[in-house]
């Protein structure tokens, strides 16, 4: 399994931070990447998007129920205390607007990237992979966190 380097790191990064201030109103910190096993609790909400093209893999966002409320309320300007159909939609755009600004950010650098439409997971499960080891890069915002868990490498 290849490590990433930051030339492959970075756009991901970039565009997660963008879009959680540009869009949702919310500051953002990012703190160091480690190495960690994608396994989640009870209460948390999973946006996953595949990555197709000069890389492949996955591009998961995980956060708790409060986060993923707070995050929900932001982008649809209106209070969110369950994620019901409208609220899952609103987080869905969340992982299409931060992977398709990744995939400009590579653009501009030569590398050519699809996404998949973004699946939303709840609940405790565990994904596992083979292809490609999970960096996670938790982005700590006012009152909580969500981590931005990276498998993906470029194709070989």
């Amino acid at each position: 399994m290849a490590t990433l380097n930051a030339d492959y790191i970075n756009p991901f990064l970039m565009a997660a931070k963008k879009i959680l201030q540009d869009m949702c109103f919310v500051e953002v910190t990012m703190q160091k990447p480690m190495l960690r096993e994608a396994s989640f609790g009870t209460d948390t909400w999973v946006i996953m998007v595949g990555v197709t093209g000069e890389m492949r893999g996955q591009v998961m966002i995980a956060m708790t129920k409060d986060n993923a409320c707070n995050i929900a309320s932001k982008m649809c300007m209106t209070e969110i205390e369950e994620i019901d159909e409208f609220s899952a939609s609103a987080l869905g755009e969340l992982g299409n607007m931060i992977m398709g600004n990744a995939a400009t950010v590579f653009s501009s650098k030569g590398i050519g990237i699809d996404i998949t439409p973004p699946t939303l997971s709840h609940g405790q499960v565990k994904f596992m992979s083979s292809y490609a080891k999970s960096l996670c890069v938790p982005l700590v915002i006012p009152n909580g966190q969500i981590d931005l868990y990276l498998a993906v490498k470029p194709e070989e």
